[in-house]
């Protein structure tokens, strides 16, 4: 049987958090909570409902993604296929087996849960976050032929394939990261549609102009970097 781990970052996730590890189907071994600096109850809240929290003070999704990994590294037992997930409970955590089953099943490297309109909740992606999505897929499918069509934060990776990739990043360009480097890698991969609602609380990318702008360019950035390569 496939060893499965989930990684979460999170930062003030207090209100959701819980609601998102009871969501995670029983197939994964092992939850991880990355708090990124919360002020909140998140750490007290997330370790009752049954999950593993580190903790990284260097605030940035990626800083808790890499914070993940290194924990993960460091295990006796490394898993076969490795979710990233957001503690905001706007992915359905239950679908989690929608996104592994390509893996599972195909062979697959790399699967990202597509949040496509027709299964989004009204209002669930800003306007912004729609652009943003669309320019950088776009971009990708120019400069690499790729067929993505969204940045999604719910996604699964075999682990021994995320490891290939020496992931970098520390703040907003994470996911398009993975997914330029996937491509240069050639790693077989697919989308999967998936379910997203509101997030509960005030997103700390989209929510904000400040977070908006400095996502739009960092995820800008990657791509005409990998673009030049």
């Amino acid at each position: 049987m496939s060893i499965i781990k989930v990684i979460i970052p999170a930062y003030n996730e207090q209100d959701s958090i819980a609601s998102v590890i009871t969501a995670i189907p029983s197939v994964v071994s092992e939850i991880l909570i990355v708090n990124n600096g919360s002020t909140d109850n998140t750490v007290a809240v997330a370790e009752k409902a049954g999950a593993t929290v580190l903790t990284e003070t260097r605030k940035g999704y990626g800083y808790a993604c890499l914070k993940g990994m290194e924990y993960i590294a460091s295990q006796n037992i490394q898993p076969d296929i490795l979710v990233f997930l957001d503690g905001d409970y706007s992915d359905y955590p239950e679908e989690l087996t929608k996104i592994i089953a390509p893996i599972l099943h195909e062979n697959i490297d790399f699967v990202v849960g597509a949040r496509v309109p027709e299964l989004r909740e009204k209002d669930s992606v800003t306007p912004q976050q729609i652009f943003g999505n669309w320019l950088a897929c776009s971009l990708m499918k120019l400069f690499f032929k790729a067929k993505f069509t969204d940045l999604g934060p719910f996604r699964a990776i075999k682990y021994d394939k995320l490891l290939t990739l020496n992931m970098v990043d520390k703040t907003y360009g994470w996911t398009v990261e993975m997914q330029l480097k996937a491509l240069k890698h050639k790693f077989s991969y697919i989308e999967v549609p998936v379910r997203y609602k509101k997030r509960i609380g005030v997103s700390k990318v989209s929510g904000t102009i400040k977070g908006a702008i400095f996502a739009g360019v960092k995820i800008l950035t990657w791509i005409f970097k990998y673009s030049l390569k």
